[in-house]
């Protein structure tokens, strides 16, 4: 997958300014695809010359005029066309994974403590995830949202990005204690 598609799933939302779009990414896009402001300020341009989304200037009075972007025809048969193709799997790059896999040889302090860190985070991520994921279902249960609701779309990849959140804390939690277990066993040997 290319930034260029996550780009033209974020605007299926609707015309977003640049600015806009950032945000978007920030709250929903980015469990399944990172980008910095710039790649994506960077990915809007090339989109609109390839016409795959078009741009209007907004005129503000008290504020820097702004550019809105949304998905022409040409993008939605682009999306289209990216949806319809095999998906490729995906493959976890993970600094401290390589750390963990050196565990025997190092100061396995420093890597609880990483470890401890990586599972705030995904707690932090947790909590988000569930307040947007009640957020877009509003006073509906998770099964009527599902079976009824307007876009299920963004629900759906926040359900994986809470699973993932979720792997991951276990994880970091299970790692942790099977380090400290270790710890303790070393120091009575």
């Amino acid at each position: 997958m290319a930034l260029r598609h996550a780009v033209l799933a974020a605007l299926l939302e609707g015309e977003l300014s640049g600015y806009q779009l950032t945000k978007a990414f920030d709250l929903g896009v980015a469990n399944f695809w990172y980008a910095q402001p710039q790649q994506l300020y960077a990915e809007l341009t090339r989109l609109e010359k390839g016409r795959l989304i078009a741009g209007r200037e907004v005129i503000q009075e008290a504020r820097p005029n702004k550019r809105l972007f949304r998905l022409t025809d040409a993008g939605l048969a682009e999306l289209e066309e990216f949806t319809a193709a095999a998906a490729k799997p995906s493959f976890i790059r993970d600094d401290l994974l390589v750390k963990v896999q050196a565990a025997d040889h190092v100061d396995s302090e420093a890597l609880i403590a990483q470890l401890s860190e990586r599972a705030a985070f995904a707690r932090a991520k947790i909590d988000l995830f569930g307040k947007m994921l009640r957020s877009m279902r509003g006073d509906h249960t998770e099964e009527e949202f599902l079976r009824h609701g307007h876009r299920i779309g963004p629900y759906l990849t926040c359900l994986r990005g809470l699973a993932f959140e979720e792997g991951n804390r276990d994880w970091c939690e299970h790692t942790i204690a099977v380090l400290r277990e270790r710890q303790k066993a070393h120091v009575q040997h």
